[in-house]
């Protein structure tokens, strides 16, 4: 009897500790400050020490074509000529964004089968640039950039099963990483430094499906 009572115990200390970790996919809409909002994907793997906290980190990636203006500005101020599109042109990019981070998360029940969540993460912003010539603007360059980034946020979680849930989540996200380069005016000579900074701060909003497993 009691070699059967620790077999029952062995097996659902398994399965209990099989539910102890999880995946999550996210997909919503993200505003930084730098660019325009767009779309934003994530994933998220975590650790939990009970059924209220949990450990865990997640990557994340933002894409984003777009003019950058201040640049417009900098450039339209270097070579004294307004309304250039010439600049517009030297001031396009193409930017990765790769937030990857370390989150700690904490749960409580408010109804059956429904849990509001805190989280908060810390970690390394990545950012993977490609911009134009400023010499020969029909031409590509590529610069990578990196930053301390935290994170803040929290949500509603619906058990959709034993298994899964469904989430819905607001969060603010803060980085700013940036680069220096150097301009030779070939007309008069002149050597400027630029600085290129992507302020990456701005609002989430995600739908995440999470599985145990």
């Amino acid at each position: 009897m009691k070699k059967h009572l620790v077999l029952i115990l062995m097996l659902l200390s398994v399965e209990l500790f099989a539910q102890y970790n999880s995946a999550t996919i996210k997909l919503g809409y993200f505003n930084p400050s730098a660019t325009d909002g767009g779309f934003i994907i994530g994933f998220n793997g975590e650790r939990f020490m009970d059924e209220s906290f949990n450990i865990g980190w997640s990557v994340d990636w933002f894409n984003k074509n777009y003019v950058d203006e201040s640049l417009v500005k900098e450039f339209t101020n270097f070579y004294g000529i307004p309304n250039s599109s010439i600049n517009e042109l030297r001031a396009k990019t193409n930017l990765h964004d790769l937030p990857l981070m370390l989150n700690i998360s904490s749960s409580l029940p408010l109804a059956p089968r429904v849990r509001a969540y805190f989280t908060a993460g810390a970690g390394l912003e990545v950012l993977l640039i490609f911009y134009r010539n400023f010499q020969n603007p029909n031409e590509n360059e590529f610069k990578s950039a990196f930053d301390f980034s935290w994170r803040l946020g929290g949500g509603i979680l619906f058990e959709v099963g034993r298994r899964s849930d469904i989430l819905f989540e607001l969060s603010y996200h803060s980085s700013s990483p940036s680069w220096t380069y150097q301009v030779d005016d070939p007309q008069n000579g002149f050597r400027r430094t630029f600085e290129r900074r992507f302020d990456m701060s701005g609002i989430m909003t995600r739908l995440g499906f999470r599985f145990f497993y």
